[in-house]
């Protein structure tokens, strides 16, 4: 991206998630479902004198993407740090579900799942938990007649089981700027100790978690710049294509023999970790 362009684009990765539905979906084809005039929110949170929000923190709206019928979950990280509880789990779950019947009954509606979240809610850990492998199923399910399309692009990252639902999908677009892993950096410090992990050292966070590693090694299908018009065009192609094979979940063999050549003694380097992906996953990986 040259000045002139850098200067011209519009951030996706700062929109609230209804406006990054909003800029994803054709002009008036967007239809919320389960929106916040329904008033469906956390159970669990007010047990805690926790404000509730009106959509538990999730958007999901029916809609087309270059004429073609998508239904797009859209998690929203100023919520709780986009955590997953059991109302906004089960919004995604129930879409994706539709979304398999819709696809086999011979009418295919493509998941756009729109992921930025720290995982699980704690104070609804079960039931959020429940929720998140039902979301797991479906997408499983969905795979084999639809694409199912992960996007992460802001700084909150995806972690925990939402992590799983980001490998799980057709095809994961993430930017520089977004982070994946199973755990945080704060837990991973909490539990491995400080020399193991920093929490504060962002650049070697980065270097290991961020979008840049992460499509570099194979775990994303592609990195793209925070800009609304980049993504929404790599977002229209990936659901443009159809339902494809998913090496990244299915060589389990390849997995098992990168897990074996690592060293756990060692402390990771993000040059080590491509080098390894390289050398052990036939060569997908830069």
């Amino acid at each position: 991206m040259n000045t002139a362009e850098l200067l011209a684009r519009e951030s996706f990765v700062e929109l609230p998630a209804r406006a990054r539905v909003e800029c994803l979906l054709d002009a008036g084809t967007m239809r919320e479902l389960v929106g916040p005039f329904e008033r469906q929110t956390s159970p669990w949170l007010p047990k805690q004198d926790i404000v509730t929000q009106a959509d538990d923190g999730v958007i999901i709206a029916r809609g087309t993407i270059d004429g073609v019928d998508v239904v797009v979950a859209a998690i929203e990280p100023a919520f709780q740090g986009g955590s997953m509880g059991e109302v906004g789990g089960a919004k995604i779950a129930g879409a994706l579900e539709l979304a398999a019947e819709d696809a086999a009954a011979g009418k295919p509606v493509v998941p756009v799942l729109l992921l930025e979240t720290g995982g699980v809610r704690l104070q609804e850990a079960n039931c959020g938990l429940a929720a998140i492998a039902e979301i797991h199923a479906a997408i499983v399910a969905l795979r084999a007649l639809v694409p199912v399309i992960g996007v992460i692009t802001g700084p909150v990252g995806c972690f925990g089981g939402m992590s799983i639902a980001a490998g799980l999908c057709s095809h994961l677009i993430v930017t520089r700027e977004a982070r994946l892993g199973l755990n945080g950096p704060q837990v991973i410090e909490q539990e491995a100790g400080v020399e193991e992990f920093d929490s504060r050292d962002r650049p070697m966070i980065w270097s290991l978690l961020g979008g840049a590693q992460r499509a570099a090694t194979g775990l994303a299908d592609e990195r793209t710049d925070d800009d609304r018009a980049r993504i929404r065009a790599r977002i229209a192609a990936a659901v443009a294509a159809g339902p494809t094979r998913l090496a990244r979940t299915a060589d389990v063999a390849a997995w098992d023999r990168l897990l074996e050549a690592i060293d756990p003694a060692e402390r990771a380097e993000a040059g080590v970790v491509r080098e390894v992906f390289a050398r052990h996953l036939g060569g997908r990986h830069e």
